[in-house]
C-alpha cells in the first residue's frame, strides 16, 4: 500500500501549525551539530526570544512551507553559532535548529533569520 501526503494535506497541516500557538525564534552562542534528538540550542543567549512573523509560502507545491522571521539584536559583543525555532517565548520545545560558522557581533548588531519549515 503507498501512502502519501497530499498537496492538500501539507497546505493544510502548515495552516495548523500556524493557526496553533505563537513561534518563537532564538540564538545560540555554544559549539556543536544540530541533530534530531536535539531539545535546545547550544548555550542559549542572553538576550531572549522574539516572537517570530509567521506565514505560509511556497516552495514545492502550493503553501506547502511554515516560513518563520524574527529579528534579534545583540546586548553585548558575541559569537552566534546556531538559532532554533521554539513554541514558547521560554521553555517549551525545539521545532527546528541549525548550526552555522560563527557571526560575531558588537553589542547593538543584529541579525534577521528566516526559518522555513516544509513538508515534502
Amino acid at each position: 500500500m503507498a501512502t502519501v501526503v497530499t498537496n492538500k494535506g501539507k497546505d493544510i497541516a502548515i495552516a495548523r501549525i500556524i493557526a496553533g500557538a505563537g513561534l518563537y525564534i532564538a540564538w545560540g552562542t555554544g559549539t556543536g551539530t544540530a541533530a534530531v534528538a536535539d531539545t535546545g540550542l547550544a548555550t542559549e543567549a542572553a538576550e531572549g526570544r522574539v516572537a517570530a512573523t509567521v506565514t505560509q509560502v511556497t516552495t514545492t507545491t502550493a503553501n506547502d512551507t511554515l516560513q518563520a522571521v524574527g529579528t534579534l539584536q545583540a546586548s553585548a559583543n558575541r559569537n552566534i553559532t546556531n538559532a532554533g525555532l521554539f513554541d514558547s517565548l521560554t521553555g517549551g520545545n525545539l521545532i527546528m535548529k541549525g548550526d552555522f560558522t560563527a557571526v560575531p557581533l558588537n553589542s547593538g548588531d543584529s541579525i534577521a533569520f528566516t526559518m522555513r519549515l516544509q513538508l515534502t
